[in-house]
């Protein structure tokens, strides 16, 4: 039995070869699959890397406290019909009973993105510190799910940032955390410090992490959420590990102040990865040379 079945496996049965499949060396992504979709990281890249600027007039998406989880920013559990992804699936014909999870459908950046910070336990502090995966968007005052807010900051061309406490990013090594947070358009994470693995992950894929300074975090800095933010010291000089940069934050009667944070890209290698704007498109373009 064990020759028979294990011998054949690579055959399959009548039910398996009936399965019709595309003749094709690369893969056809199909547009009505839930499961997986073509994934946005390649689209407008160039030959060669656009230069690295300066971030400016960036708001904050989301104001958040110490020990944020992986699990906190792209969640792979269940999901409800009025979440985001929720929306999506029933938009794309997909029942409640058949969503399945976050984690399921993890080939699909539609669903990852819609969930990235939804976590039902996450606290943004931009909202009085209530749980669950909703902000403000600043210039209309609305409070949105994160990733509706993230879509409308991206159609007004608006970067974004996210403030965080200690331990940003614990838990396990969650790819689409990084992913999820690039996707949102955010530029940049600074917190009062990160877990070793996350931080990397943000550097592959092209997001800045950022430290606050020993006896600077959000608190002393009073910061709301309502601030308009920008990072300076990136532009036109060669980027080098743990750098100092400027945050100037301008305050919402006008007022502006500078702060020194340390650039927590930490190692040569990572620097080459932000530069080509992430791993992924640094990979690529070593192919191509190659």
């Amino acid at each position: 039995m064990f020759r028979k079945e294990y011998g054949e496996v690579f055959e399959g049965d009548e039910t398996w070869k009936s399965i019709k499949v595309p003749e094709s060396k690369v893969y056809e992504w199909s547009d009505k699959s839930t499961y997986i979709q073509h994934p946005p990281f390649f689209e407008g890249m160039g030959e060669q890397p656009d230069p690295i600027e300066d971030i400016t007039d960036a708001n904050i998406l989301a104001l958040l406290g110490d020990s944020v989880t992986t699990d906190h920013i792209s969640p792979a559990g269940s999901f409800k019909p009025d979440t985001p992804a929720g929306k999506y699936l029933q938009e794309h014909g997909v029942e409640p009973k058949d969503f399945n999870s976050y984690g399921s459908r993890r080939g699909n950046h539609e669903v990852m993105m819609r969930g990235t910070f939804a976590n039902i336990r996450i606290r943004n502090e931009m909202l009085g510190g209530e749980e669950g995966g909703n902000t403000l968007h600043v210039p209309s005052g609305e409070k949105l799910a994160i990733y509706d807010a993230a879509m409308r900051y991206q159609a007004e061309g608006t970067p974004l940032l996210i403030i965080a406490g200690k331990e940003y990013g614990t838990g396990s090594s969650r790819d689409w955390a990084a992913k999820g947070t690039n996707l949102l358009g955010v530029k940049a994470v600074i917190a009062e410090s990160f877990e070793r693995i996350h931080r990397s992950n943000l550097v592959g894929m092209g997001v800045l992490p950022l430290q606050f300074k020993p006896g600077i975090d959000r608190n002393n800095l009073k910061l709301t959420g309502k601030e308009v933010l920008a990072i300076e010291g990136l532009e036109g000089v060669e980027l080098r590990p743990q750098m100092p940069l400027t945050l100037i934050i301008t305050r919402e009667d006008g007022k502006y102040e500078e702060v020194e944070v340390l650039c927590r890209i930490d190692t040569l290698n990572e620097v080459e990865y932000f530069k080509a704007g992430g791993i992924l498109h640094y990979v690529l373009r070593q192919l191509i040379a190659s």
